[in-house]
This record gives structure tokens, sequence and C-alpha cells, in this order.
């Protein structure tokens, strides 16, 4: 047994220790140091950069925001848990933290470092019952003989604290160079933020020690004498010198003064500003128009949904995979993490998916692919495409289902006969609650309006439920008849 074998314990038949229990037991001495100082040197860069600041918070905050929601599965079938043992800990993950401070670290860590960890807490009984959240520059990664992970070492206090596989998640974004630790956004633009850095610092020293004022040199006459020429190098430096500024002088005819440095207009400082600032900020993901005094308001909508969808959405499912792989094992059932779908939904598009579904789709498939709703003991049969004309004048191949005993519209007034075909259709609905669904073809209610009904009573569980919905829409026809 070597050394690396004796810092880890075999494999447990209970749970997971007490936190106090590990980080307060004596420890051997520093063997495994972390493999990078990376990630001290990236979190100083959130400390020091505008931009990285700027883009991290934005995403570990809005992260933050989104609630994780847990399924148990039942065959084919996904049902929401309500209050699952996985949400009740998040909400207070440790004495110190809460769901916010977690995620929100995490999401951090994983921009700044491209790795994040947790420590997994517990008692003899097998389940978590603390998350902690661990710096990934005090982490080493203990690889087996087979490429696994066999470990982790947390050096804290300058003594490496081992920890077995079991206790730690590790999150971490892909990374091609290196099977064990993440990759960070900040390597890709490493270079690109040392330029912005330094660029901030030359505008710092140049406003704030140097007054402004070139480097340049000065040329006196010929006839000046030593002293002089002594005194006036004296006299100007302690004006205008500055800790940094470089003045030379010369003797000539007169006395003259030609500056060697280069302002702000002939370097395009504020140009070359805002390019470092839009690569650093595309590197994270983050769109211009968010921060843009430039866009406006048609251009902060479309960058807002594009950091929804593309940026933010992708880093929750990345989260909730690994919780779902690692986390969920330790509750007893199957199920699986979601973060809430927060993308924006193109109404239309989605209505038109539905409509597309009526006719192949029974009530219970759409209303859990669609809606994520339980099946209803009246959704095994197919629901039918509603028939739905652009004119008042319906398709030529819509089969009238109406019952004959339906009254006919004989009104004239498109806005009265959609109020009337309303009250038809939810006496039809409500008339044949318990019975096979059969479509009800629409001939004066808008087609927007028609589409609408027909997807809100996929979700109506009850003949109240329904007429509900009848009621909401006949409200939004009103106004139309006025």
């Amino acid at each position: 047994m070597n050394w690396l074998s004796r810092l880890f314990s075999p494999q447990r038949e209970g749970g997971l220790r007490p936190a106090r229990e590990v980080f307060s037991a004596p420890h051997a001495s520093t063997l495994f140091p972390p493999p990078t100082t990376a990630p001290t040197s990236q979190a100083s860069a959130y400390a020091r950069s505008s931009w990285v600041y700027v883009a991290v918070s934005r995403i570990a905050e809005s992260a933050a925001l989104v609630p994780l929601k847990v399924f148990t599965l039942h065959g084919e079938q996904r049902l929401e848990a309500e209050r699952h043992p996985l949400e009740r800990l998040l909400e207070r993950p440790n004495p110190l933290m809460s769901r916010f401070d977690l995620m929100e670290q995490t999401l951090g860590w994983l921009e700044l470092a491209g790795n994040a960890y947790w420590f997994l807490s517990g008692d003899s009984s097998g389940r978590p019952t603390e998350l902690w959240p661990l710096r990934p520059d005090r982490v080493s990664v203990v690889p087996a003989d087979d490429g696994t992970v066999r470990g982790y070492l947390y050096t804290l206090e300058g003594a490496p604290v081992p920890l077995d596989a079991v206790e730690v998640i590790h999150f971490k974004r892909w990374n091609p160079l290196n099977d064990y630790y993440g990759l960070s956004a900040l390597t890709a633009a490493q270079l690109t933020l040392e330029t912005d850095q330094a660029m901030s610092a030359w505008n710092g020293n140049t406003f704030g020690l140097d007054h402004g004022v070139p480097a340049g040199i000065v040329t006196l006459p010929e006839t000046t004498t030593e002293a002089d020429f002594e005194r006036i190098k004296r006299e100007w430096r302690a004006s205008y010198g500055g800790t940094q500024r470089r003045t030379a002088f010369l003797r000539g005819r007169e006395i003259t003064w030609q500056s060697i440095a280069q302002n702000h207009t002939d370097l395009d400082f504020l140009q070359g500003r805002l390019a470092n600032r839009d690569e650093i900020l595309n590197v994270f993901g983050i769109p211009i128009g968010l921060v843009s005094e430039n866009a406006t308001e048609a251009n902060a909508k479309v960058a807002e949904r594009t950091f929804i969808e593309r940026t933010l959405y992708p880093k929750l499912v990345r989260i909730a995979a690994k919780i779902t792989a690692d986390l969920l094992p330790f509750f007893p059932g199957e199920a699986v993490a979601e973060f809430e779908d927060i993308r924006p939904t193109d109404v239309q598009a989605r209505h038109s998916e539905i409509q597309a579904a009526l006719p192949v789709m029974s009530i219970n498939e759409i209303r859990a692919h669609f809606f994520s709703l339980p099946p209803v003991i009246w959704g095994d049969l197919p629901v039918g495409a509603p028939a739905m004309a652009a004119t008042d004048q319906p398709p030529v191949a819509a089969i009238n289902e109406n019952p004959a005993d339906e009254p006919a519209i004989t009104a004239v007034d498109p806005a009265t006969k959609a109020l009337e075909e309303l009250r038809q259709w939810e006496a039809f609905t409500l008339r044949r609650w318990n019975q096979a669904a059969r479509p009800f073809r629409v001939e004066h209610l808008p087609p927007e309006v028609a589409l609408e009904i027909s997807a809100r009573l996929l979700t109506a569980e009850t003949p109240a439920a329904a007429k509900h919905i009848f009621q909401t829409a006949r409200a939004d026809l009103l106004p139309v008849q006025h």
C-alpha cells in the first residue's frame, strides 16, 4: 500500500462524512499541490477587469435566479416532484449559504476557472445533508490507474485534505488539452485581457501620475550656461515630469518643444478599448447589445433573447445534467433535475407546432409533450385537427362534425357570428366532456383565437376549467363587437 492508498479510505458501506470530521482532522504534509495557479490569477482578473466582472456577474446572477425542478420517472412518464429532498437541500445547502449563493458561486467559478466543485457532507444515512463549494485553486484531481478519478486533494492551510471521489461533484467545461480539468473562458481571452489592462493602466498613469503631459524633447539655446541648463532641467521636471514621463534636453539655436509620444487620438485609444470589451464579452457569450450605450430597444431585446437561448440556458443544462448524474442517485427513486426552461417562446411557432400535432397525437401525448402535464383518463384518443379557415368560407376538405341539433348561425355581423360560434363550441365541448374527443369546425372565429382555445382545452381537466377558457375568450372578443 503506497502513500496515496493510505490517504484515501476504502469504499464505505455507509454514507458521507460530516464536514467537521473531514476538515478538522490532521492531514499529511503537502504532497499533491494544485496543478496550476491559473484559477488564482483568473479570480484576480475578475476583481481588476471591469469587462470580466460584468460578464461573469451577469451570467452567475442570472443563472442563480432560475429555479431547479426535480422530475420523477415512471416508465416513459415524467412527473414533477413536490418538495423533493434535493430541492429542500438546495434551499439551504449549508449553514452559511443560500441557494442563490451556491449557484452564483458555482457558475462564477465555472466561467473564471473552467471548474467548480461541491463537497458533499452527510452522515451514515447515505444522503448528503450539506453542500459546500470548494475553491478550484485549492483542488487537485487524483487520477486512478484506469484513467478515472480516484479522489481529490483540497489544500487547506497548507495541508492537503484527501476527499473520496464520491464526496465531490466536479462541474467542468470541455477542455481539449486535459482530461481532468476544464478550460476557462479567460484562457482564450488572456492576451486581450492583458492588453486591455495595460491600456487601462497607461490611461491611469497619463491622467493620474503624469498630469496628462506627453513625453518630448526640450531644445535650449546653445549659449545657455551649464548652470542654467541644469536649473531649467530641474524646474521643468519638477513641474511637468511626473513619475514616468520621459523628457530629453538638448542645446540648439532656440527654445523649442517636440513631442515624441503618441496621444489618445493617435492611438485610437477609445476604439481600442471598445474592441477589447467586445472580444472579452463575446468569449463569455455576452451580446454587445446588453451593454452598448448605442443599442436600441429592439437590439437590446434581441440581445437578451440571444443571451438566454445561447449562453445562459446551455450552462444551466450542463449543471442540471451533472446534478442528475452525481447527486440525485443519493436519493431514492429514479429522477432527473432540470432548470426551468427560460428560453423565450415564439408563440406563433408554438401554436403552429401544436396544430400540426393535433391530428396524430392523443390528448395525453400533447399534454405531456407541450405542457408537461400528467395524463387524464379521457385523454387516450386523438384530438383531430380543427379546420380553421382564414376567411368566412370553410376549406373544401373540412368535414362538419357539429351535430345536427346545434342551431345555425344566422347573424350577419362578423363579431356577432364569432360570439355565437364561441357559444356553440362551448356547448359542444361541455355536452361531450366524457365522450370520445371530436373536433369542432371553426368558420367565424379568428384563426388565432380558435387555435388558442384548442391549445388551452388540452390542459383543461374539468368542465369548469373548460368553461373558464370560453369565458376568457368571450371577454377578449367583446371589444371587437363594440
